[in-house]
C-alpha cells in the first residue's frame, strides 16, 4: 500500500441530496453546489452522479469551475456562477452556456452590453455584506432588470447554521422586502437555510456542504474515508521525543507508527498532539507535530502493527476531525490534497 487512499461514496452524496430535497415541500427545486472542486471531492464525478439522480441545476464559484463542470455534464443542466460576470469571462459564459449571478451595477452593465440575450441571475445582499447588490443598488436597477426576465434572484444567509440567530429572520425579511413583488424565481437557502424551514425555501434551494456529509446537516450520511499507510514503526524509551520541536515526550516505553500524510495533504498542522487515528475501530493518538508529509501515531496499545491507520472513518467524521484543528468541516474537505489515491464508490464507480 504505497499511497494514502481517499474513499468517496457517491451513493451517499446522492442520498444526502435526496434527503435535503425531501425537506423542501411542493414545487421547490433542489440544486447542488459543486464549487471548490466539489468541496474537494471532484466536481465532475460529483456533478455527474447528482445529474443521474435528477439534479438539473448546479452552482460553482467562478467561471473556470463552470467550464470543468460543463465538460463533465455536457449540454443540458444549468450551471450558475456565484461570482457573476467577471471581466474576461464573456466568451466562456457564452460558449459554455453558463448563467452568471450578477452581483453589481458594473456586472449588470457588462452582461447586458456583451450578452444582451444571454440568461443571467441576480444576487442581492440581504445583510451578509459579501456579494450582491445592496437595497439601494437594487432599487436603482430593478425596473431595468425586470425587463430582462432574470432566471433567478438569490441571496445568502450569514448565520443559517445557528437556527436561533436573529440574523436569519432579519435577512429573510430583507430578502422578502426586496423581492416579494418581483416576478422571478427566488433562492435564499443553502444547507442551513433548508433546515430552517419552508419559509426560507422559496423556489430553489442550493445545498452544498450537507451533500458531502457535514454539519449543519446532522442526519447526513458520511461521504469520505481516508486511510493512511504506515511507513515505519519505532520503539521509544521513556524520555524519548517525537517530531519537530520535540513537542511530545514518551512517559513510558512506547511504539510509534510513522504514517504517510501531512499538512501538504490537508491534515492541518494545528491538529498535532490532539487528533486521533483508528486501527479497526481502536483509537490511536497522533503524537508530535504534523509534518508536511508525515504523521506520528502512538500504537503502543495495539497487539499488532497495522498496515494502515484511518483518520476519516465511521468512528471519526470530517466535523470531528475539524474540531481537533479548531476549524470547520468545510476546510478539512476542501483541503484534502491531490496526492491521495481517490477511490469512488457507487454511481458508476
Amino acid at each position: 500500500m504505497g499511497s494514502a487512499t481517499l474513499s468517496i461514496d457517491l451513493e451517499a452524496i446522492i442520498a444526502n441530496w435526496r434527503a435535503l430535497d425531501a425537506v423542501s415541500a411542493g414545487s421547490v427545486e433542489t440544486a447542488a453546489v459543486v464549487k471548490a472542486n466539489g468541496y474537494g471531492l471532484g466536481a465532475g464525478r460529483v456533478a455527474k452522479a447528482l445529474a443521474r439522480a435528477g439534479a438539473r441545476k448546479f452552482f460553482v464559484a467562478i467561471a473556470e469551475e463552470g467550464a470543468r463542470v460543463r465538460q463533465a455534464l455536457g449540454p443540458g443542466p444549468e450551471i450558475c456562477v456565484f461570482a457573476g460576470h467577471m471581466r474576461g469571462d464573456t466568451d466562456m459564459i457564452y460558449d459554455l452556456m453558463l448563467t452568471p449571478m450578477i452581483n453589481s451595477l458594473d456586472q449588470l452593465t457588462r452582461h447586458l452590453e456583451a450578452l444582451p440575450t444571454h440568461k443571467f441571475g441576480l444576487q442581492l445582499d440581504s445583510g451578509m455584506s459579501r456579494l450582491g447588490m445592496d437595497p439601494g443598488e437594487w432599487a436603482a436597477v430593478r425596473d431595468i432588470v425586470s425587463e430582462q426576465s432574470p432566471s433567478l434572484i438569490m441571496s445568502h444567509l450569514a448565520c443559517a447554521d445557528e437556527p436561533d440567530h436573529a440574523m436569519n429572520a432579519q435577512q429573510l425579511a430583507a430578502f422578502c422586502q426586496m423581492t416579494d413583488s418581483f416576478d422571478a424565481p427566488r433562492s435564499l437557502a443553502a444547507t442551513g437555510g433548508i433546515l430552517l424551514g419552508q419559509d426560507y425555501h422559496f423556489d430553489l434551494t442550493r445545498p452544498g456542504v450537507g451533500l458531502y456529509g457535514c454539519l449543519p446537516f446532522a442526519k447526513a450520511k458520511p461521504v469520505v474515508g481516508l486511510s493512511l499507510p504506515v511507513i515505519q514503526t519505532r520503539a521509544l524509551e521513556a524520555g524519548d521525543t517525537v517530531g519537530y520541536g520535540a513537542s511530545w515526550t514518551a512517559k513510558k516505553p512506547s511504539r510509534i507508527a510513522t504514517v504517510s500524510a501531512g499538512y501538504a495533504d490537508g491534515l492541518i498542522r494545528s491538529m498535532g498532539n490532539k487528533a486521533q487515528l483508528f486501527s479497526n475501530g481502536t483509537p490511536c493518538r497522533l503524537v508530535g507535530r504534523v509534518s508536511m508529509d508525515l504523521l506520528t501515531v502512538d500504537i503502543s496499545h495495539l497487539d499488532e502493527t497495522p498496515k494502515s491507520l484511518d483518520i476519516l472513518c465511521p468512528e471519526q467524521g470530517v466535523d470531528q476531525l475539524a474540531e481537533y484543528a479548531d476549524t470547520i468541516g468545510y476546510e478539512i474537505l476542501t483541503s484534502l490534497g491531490a496526492r491521495y489515491t481517490r477511490r469512488y464508490i457507487g454511481a458508476g464507480g
